[in-house]
């Protein structure tokens, strides 16, 4: 059976993430990071490798940064992660059940049907990123959620840290060390994202995708960065109208005029006479 390379839209979940998931689109540096986890298979080819990212097409629906297939043999799910949490088990255990749900329909098989269903076997892995000192090889559901019980259920996630050096993978947590340290030497701008792309290039890591797609790479990292600018002036903005409420229970509770309010709305704020006002007729 023959699989298509759908383009599907980026999540920009994070820089590095970003990078993640546009890195292993592509066919060759996708071939490369097979190889790493199975270096024994001598046989396969990057033609036998079909992308089946969970898309988020729709507000609330899930999405992952990586899954492909090996023919019928195997599916691969694999989680980019910088900040440590046991909560990506529950996560995988959600990507794995919508991929075969995808990959059954995608087969037409039927699970109400007596025959029994072929499955590709599962392979879940994370690659972290961050600076965590305990690093287990591998982390499980059941022993995480449930420990010392008796449980039906398990999801085993084998965890990633390094790679080999000169892999994909080392060369990708290399990335994200680099991209790190730039952020914090100059801030979320431009300039850590271009001197990111320089210091790689310069240390010959990811050179070939970051010098073919350099314009493509500061782009969704930009993008990213101005995502998270709104997003950062939406938490200010909701912090700053939860305080006015606050101030204005307050006054109300201590006595205060409505008119003293006001004032204090404006002192406290530097907001305009309009907008105190209008906050008053909505918390008073």
């Amino acid at each position: 059976m023959e699989y298509g390379w759908e383009k599907t839209p980026e999540p920009k979940r994070n820089a590095k993430d970003t990078v993640f998931t546009s890195l292993f689109r592509n066919r060759e540096y996708l071939f490369q990071l097979y190889q790493t986890l199975h270096p024994e298979d001598k046989v396969s080819k990057p033609e036998d490798l079909a992308i089946v990212t969970l898309e988020n097409i729709m507000a609330g629906g899930i999405h992952n940064d990586l899954g492909f297939q090996l023919k019928e043999k195997l599916i691969f799910l694999i989680e980019a992660q910088s900040t440590w949490t046991v909560n990506i088990l529950i996560r995988v255990f959600m990507y794995i059940a919508k991929s075969y749900q995808d990959y059954i329909y995608r087969t037409s098989q039927d699970v109400y049907a007596s025959k029994k269903v072929v499955l590709p076997k599962p392979e879940i892995y994370v690659i972290y990123t961050g600076n965590r000192k305990t690093r287990p090889e591998s982390i499980s559901l059941a022993e995480e959620f449930f420990p010392g019980e008796e449980c039906c259920l398990d999801i085993k996630i084998r965890v990633i840290y390094d790679g080999k050096k000169g892999d994909i993978i080392n060369q990708y947590v290399t990335f994200t060390k680099i991209f790190d340290e730039q952020v914090k030497k100059h801030g979320l701008v431009e300039k850590a994202v271009r001197e990111t792309i320089r210091i790689c290039r310069d240390r010959n890591v990811l050179k070939k995708y970051l010098e073919g797609r350099e314009s493509e790479v500061v782009n969704i990292m930009l993008t990213l960065f101005s995502q998270e600018e709104v997003w950062d002036m939406r938490v200010r903005s909701e912090r700053k109208e939860a305080a006015i409420k606050t101030t204005i229970e307050d006054s109300k509770y201590f006595g205060a005029t409505k008119q003293d309010t006001v004032l204090r709305l404006r002192e406290k704020f530097n907001i305009p006479q309009d907008e105190a006002d209008e906050m008053i007729k909505e918390y008073w």
